[in-house]
């Protein structure tokens, strides 16, 4: 059997309390309150940390070459291996994903799932919740299980669409593949663009003006994160098709309608942008980048999708 090549990406220790880079120790806080959410979160860092070890322990049984890379470090294509491993949540699984074409595939282990017990017991002092860990087949649960199957060749990834973006006709090389977000760096201000659909180079649809909090659009993968929060729809995992909303519209009067729609596969939108700043946000706040008035953005699922090995319930 030849020996599969691994990336382990980890979402970083530090990435938990700040007092600990300060060598601040929790009993130093009078506040119960406050030492009682730091104990928390010093748990959680604990947490992933043995996820970490138990997932490095599965491998050193398999017959499996593997190296780390915390995400943090991540500045170059993911090249030469045959599967990347992403211990942390969504985020990390969504920062491994702007670093990978569409020949590798990936597999997110959500390192510490949220856990209801927890949610209820400190519900009066603070928000428990942490990664739902959406597009995470695995956890350390199920790890080894998921993993054989990979590594057997008994299952096979899903091809999950993500977003092209270009600006002035010039393509970024970053994909989206949860969602983009396109909006005044200050939210207190107005964002004015326009967009319209168009379809081989054809116009097929009206002209829509707005003052708004930005236009968010989103691929199947993030319509069930901030554009289903934000009231738009769930999207079926594999569809290829982009779903927009304008946030928190101005008098849109006669574009109403147009405030909320979807671009097809074989669409794409096209916005002008009439703020003097803007900045374009991919997959939150991941990827940023600065437009100006005037700049025309193309966004469209042409992109090459990305593999992943999706949890059972979303197929």
């Amino acid at each position: 059997m030849v020996r599969r090549r691994l990336l382990l990406l980890l979402k970083p220790l530090d990435a938990y309390p700040p007092f600990r880079s300060n060598g601040v120790s929790v009993s130093r806080f009078t506040n119960p309150k406050m030492a009682q959410v730091l104990s928390y979160l010093e748990n959680r860092r604990s947490v992933h940390k043995d996820a970490i070890e138990f997932c490095k322990n599965i491998l050193r049984k398999k017959l499996v070459k593997w190296e780390t890379v915390s995400r943090s470090n991540l500045s170059e294509p993911i090249r030469d291996v045959d599967l990347v491993v992403t211990i942390g949540g969504d985020g990390t699984l969504l920062q491994a994903s702007h670093y990978m074409d569409n020949s590798i595939p990936v597999l997110g282990v959500n390192s510490d799932p949220t856990k209801a017990e927890e949610e209820e017991e400190f519900n009066e002092e603070f928000d428990a919740t942490r990664s739902t860990g959406y597009l995470c087949a695995a956890t350390t649960k199920n790890f080894e299980q998921i993993l054989d199957a990979i590594l057997e060749n008994r299952t096979q990834p899903s091809e999950v669409a993500r977003m092209s973006i270009s600006i002035n006709a010039e393509q970024f090389p970053t994909f989206a593949l949860n969602d983009v977000l396109v909006a005044h760096p200050c939210p207190a201000t107005v964002s004015r663009l326009s967009f319209r659909i168009q379809k081989q180079g054809e116009y097929c649809s009206p002209l829509a003006h707005s003052r708004s909090s930005g236009l968010r659009v989103s691929t199947a993968a993030g319509s069930t994160a901030a554009m289903q929060s934000a009231g738009g729809f769930a999207m079926p995992i594999l569809s290829k098709d982009l779903q927009y909303m304008v946030r928190e519209p101005i008098s849109p009067g006669t574009n109403s309608r147009l405030m909320h729609g979807y671009v097809k596969l074989n669409e794409s939108m096209e916005i002008k942008w009439f703020s003097n700043e803007g900045f374009i946000y991919i997959d939150g706040s991941h990827v940023i980048i600065e437009v100006q008035f005037g700049d025309t953005i193309e966004l469209s699922s042409r992109a090459p999708v990305l593999k992943v090995f999706l949890p059972r319930h979303l197929l």
